[in-house]
């Protein structure tokens, strides 16, 4: 892809505005964010606070440990965390500095102030309204669609900022349009390194720490641990997955490490991530192949998230998982049709694993996604494949792509609504 081909600049800011650090499971982080804003603008540590959330958010907030918070869990905690601790202007980091004192004020705001948590009354999968009391002042922030989108600012009920939501999907409706999986090839292949160096460095370095931090220590199940230890961990395939899994695990349950995401989740970051960095190290690619191999592995990721979405029933980890496999044929020089396929074989294999919130068996549903994309390229290699028509799989990558967006936006909706219901049955 040439520089002066206007989907060139597209793509390196497609990079650099999804590739960003955050603390923490990203939903509980989002509360924290909006809880922090909110309390800016009213002035002063609220008395109360009303949440309005989205299902999906609800979901992937009720079974996570919120980093600095000493192990609490659940959206009142992530309030409390932004409300005392929260820096607004750090973003996804907005809880990446809290004292000793400030953990205790944490937990004791929790138990001393009412915080109220609903439904929120929207359409939108990713829909917060944080809304705040101190007398007879009022604050509210409302964000949707993306994790620090805010689009309304209110105090005292009058409009201080307000923007028109996008609407459900339009920016991820909008690079669907942009990302193809040959575009994303061609641009892996072509594009000049220094405009992408920086982050893909970042996430490098980020996503290898906290993996480390996962295999070191007891996180959550210890999936990655169990993996390295019970296995031969000298085999590539086996470190692939224990990395992505023990980085999981400590992000799941309350490391205060950060991870760079993708398509707005630091499990799907990590997952992109570690494994074709394991896969380099053994092959010893250059950093060029590494880089560009990572490239394509981010953008797939995002590509195939597009058509289905920040939050859903489906469980991102597959999607990382099958962009990695494509990244790992990559470094292995093989040929866009064998990546190809890759990607079919890796979406027919794993597309019916469910997302039924952020917490420790994400890691678990990593090492799923990392061992399936692994047997989707040792098919491809030697010229297997699943054919169109069998299942959702159809006749070409595009089209199986878009299956299984359709899948994971519309066709898992009630299934997203049973998922809630069963989770928050007392």
């Amino acid at each position: 892809m040439e520089k002066s081909d206007k989907l060139y600049a597209r793509y390196v800011q497609i990079l650099k505005e999804e590739l960003l650090p955050a603390m923490g499971c990203t939903e509980p982080i989002a509360v924290a964010f909006a809880a922090a804003k909110a309390r800016e603008i009213l002035g002063t540590l609220p008395e109360r606070t009303v949440v309005e959330a989205s299902g999906n958010l609800i979901k992937n907030v009720k079974s996570v440990t919120v980093p600095n918070t000493d192990g609490m869990k659940g959206i009142e905690a992530a309030v409390a965390a932004g409300m005392i601790a929260g820096r607004a202007e750090k973003r996804l980091e907005v809880i990446s500095k809290v004292s000793a004192s400030e953990k205790r004020a944490i937990a004791a705001y929790v138990k001393e102030k009412e915080i109220k948590v609903r439904i929120a009354q929207s359409d939108l999968v990713f829909d917060l309204a944080v809304t705040v009391f101190s007398g007879s002042d009022t604050a509210k922030i409302r964000i949707v669609d993306e994790h620090t989108n805010i689009v309304l600012i209110e105090k005292n009920d009058e409009k201080i900022f307000e923007k028109r939501p996008a609407g459900e999907y339009m920016e991820e409706e909008t690079k669907k349009d942009i990302l193809t999986v040959d575009r994303i090839l061609d641009f892996a292949k072509t594009c000049d390194l220094e405009d992408v160096k920086s982050v893909l460095k970042r996430q490098i370095q980020y996503n290898s720490a906290i993996a480390e931090e996962g295999l070191k220590k007891p996180w959550g199940a210890n999936i990655g641990r169990l993996i390295w230890e019970y296995n031969d961990h000298t085999d590539v395939r086996v470190r692939a997955k224990a990395k992505a899994a023990a980085g999981s695990d400590a992000r799941m349950s309350g490391c205060e490490m950060p991870a760079v995401i993708n398509a707005g989740s630091g499990n799907q970051g990590i997952t992109v991530t570690l494994p074709v960095l394991e896969y380099a190290k053994e092959l010893k690619s250059t950093k060029e192949e590494l880089y560009r191999a990572l490239i394509l592995a981010n953008l797939l990721g995002l590509h195939q998230k597009a058509g289905i979405g920040r939050l859903s029933a489906y469980c991102g980890a597959v999607s990382a998982g099958c962009a990695a496999g494509a990244g790992i044929a990559f470094l292995m020089h093989e040929n866009d049709t064998v990546i190809k396929h890759v990607i079919v074989n890796c979406l027919a294999i794993t597309s019916g694993i469910i997302c039924d919130g952020a917490k420790p068996s994400c890691a678990a549903k990593i090492a799923s996604s990392v061992d399936a994309a692994l047997l989707a390229l040792a098919m491809a290699q030697h010229k297997q494949q699943f054919r169109a028509g069998e299942g959702i799989v159809k006749k070409g990558v595009e089209n199986t792509i878009c299956s299984v967006g359709r899948l994971g936006k519309n066709g898992m909706r009630e299934t997203d609504k049973e998922i809630l219901r069963i989770m928050t049955e007392a």
